[in-house]
C-alpha cells in the first residue's frame, strides 16, 4: 500500500482509546497490536493512556513497527476502579495529568485523529467527547475511526433514538481492519490536501491544555 511507503506529514499523531481490561490472549489486544504496527510502519506516532489492555496493546504493536509511542498518564489513589498507569506499557514519552478530566482532553488534544475500540463506560465517555467535540468544530475537526462492524449496531441505535445533527454523521468512518483504518487516515490527509477539511492539525486551541 502506498501510505506505508511515506512519512505521515499532516498528521502525526493517532490516539488510540478501549477496554483497559483486555488480556494479551484477547482477540481485542492482539486487533489493536495489529494495527498499531501498521500504524507506526506508516510513520504515525501512537498515543494511549498509558494504561494496561489496549493501551499497552498500542504501545507493543507500535514498538514492533518500529514507531514511538506517547502516554497520557493520570496517577491517582482515589478513584479505585481507574486502572492507571501500567508499567509494562513501555512509552517514550510522558505526558502527566492530574484528574481523569484533565487526562481525558490531554488525549484528546494530543491525538489528532482517533481510533476507538470496543470497550466500557470509559471508552464510552472518550468516545461520547470525541464525537462532541467533532460536531462542535465540524469543519475542522479531528475524524473518529470506530474499529469494529459492532459500532453499526450503535450508531443506528443513536440514530433511531437520539436527536443528532447532520453533520455528526459525517466526522466517523467504521472500519474492520488494519488496511481500513490507514486507507481511512490517508482519505482525511487527502481531504485536507485538497482544502476540503479546514483543520489546523497541531492544535484546536480552544480545548488544548
Amino acid at each position: 500500500m502506498g501510505l506505508k511507503e511515506k512519512k505521515a506529514k499532516t498528521i502525526q499523531y493517532v490516539a488510540v482509546f478501549g477496554f483497559a481490561d483486555a488480556s494479551e490472549n484477547d482477540g481485542l489486544f492482539k486487533t489493536v497490536r495489529s494495527v498499531s504496527k501498521e500504524l507506526a510502519e506508516a510513520g504515525y506516532i501512537v498515543v494511549d493512556g498509558g494504561g494496561p489492555g489496549v493501551m499497552r496493546a498500542a504501545t507493543i504493536g507500535a514498538k514492533e513497527g518500529g514507531g514511538k509511542v506517547i502516554g497520557v498518564t493520570l496517577y491517582s489513589e482515589d478513584i479505585p476502579n481507574f486502572e492507571g498507569r501500567d508499567p509494562k506499557n513501555l512509552f517514550d514519552e510522558e505526558i502527566k495529568t492530574t484528574n481523569y478530566v484533565e487526562r481525558t482532553l490531554a488525549l484528546m488534544s494530543t491525538g489528532q485523529v482517533y481510533v476507538i475500540f470496543n470497550g466500557g463506560s470509559g471508552t464510552i465517555s472518550e468516545f461520547g467527547m470525541a464525537w462532541g467535540l467533532a460536531k462542535l468544530y465540524f469543519g475542522h475537526h479531528k475524524p473518529l475511526i470506530l474499529y469494529g462492524k459492532y459500532w453499526e449496531n450503535i450508531i443506528n441505535a443513536f440514530k433511531e433514538n437520539m436527536l443528532l445533527r447532520p453533520q455528526e454523521l459525517k466526522v466517523y468512518k467504521i472500519v474492520n481492519s488494519p488496511e481500513e483504518v490507514l486507507d481511512a487516515i490517508k482519505t482525511f490527509e487527502e481531504e485536507l490536501e485538497r482544502g476540503e477539511h479546514n483543520h489546523d492539525m497541531q492544535t484546536e486551541s480552544d480545548f488544548s491544555l
